[in-house]
């Protein structure tokens, strides 16, 4: 019962194709500036650069939020099998209106950090800070992080889901 998923996350075509769209958009903007009138050598590479790291992120968000995020008992994993945080590792959650978070999304603090990863879109971590969201349903968000909330609750009383 330990695998059984909770609640899921997951990124809506319409939502995945409005953040890439605008990303893309962005990045053909700033590319077709740097070909039609560059005004400086300088202003040349940085909107080549910044044109295609636009592109790049685009083509990065697309792939990542493919997949979704799902809760279980005793981990909060992606799709891919990427482990984002064990339940036992949370130490807080921080949904508050002035917190460094993504849109439509939470922040968590581990107890011990992690290796760096991102999702653009769906989550990333650094460190000890973990966030969860971007182009994903505020709805979901927000039911996963009272979720996790009440799991965290539950496990610093010493009690289970099934208590």
């Amino acid at each position: 019962m330990a695998e059984e998923v909770v609640t899921t996350i997951e990124a809506s075509g319409p939502r995945r194709v409005m953040g890439v769209g605008m990303l893309a958009a962005v990045g053909v903007i700033l590319l077709y500036v740097a070909f039609s009138s560059p005004p400086s050598a300088a202003w040349l590479v940085f909107l080549l650069a910044v044109g295609l790291g636009a592109l790049w992120l685009a083509a990065r968000m697309w792939q990542a939020t493919a997949y979704r995020i799902e809760l279980t008992e005793e981990v909060l994993r992606c799709s891919d099998g990427t482990e984002i945080a064990r339940i036992a590792d949370i130490e807080a959650i921080d949904r508050g209106f002035f917190a460094f978070k993504p849109s439509n999304g939470f922040l968590m603090r581990r107890k011990t950090p992690g290796p760096r990863a991102w999702f653009p879109g769906l989550w990333w971590r650094m460190g000890r800070r973990i966030g969860v969201g971007g182009v994903t349903p505020g709805s979901q968000s927000k039911a996963m992080s009272e979720i996790l909330a009440a799991m965290i609750a539950r496990r610093d009383l010493g009690t289970t889901l099934d208590d």
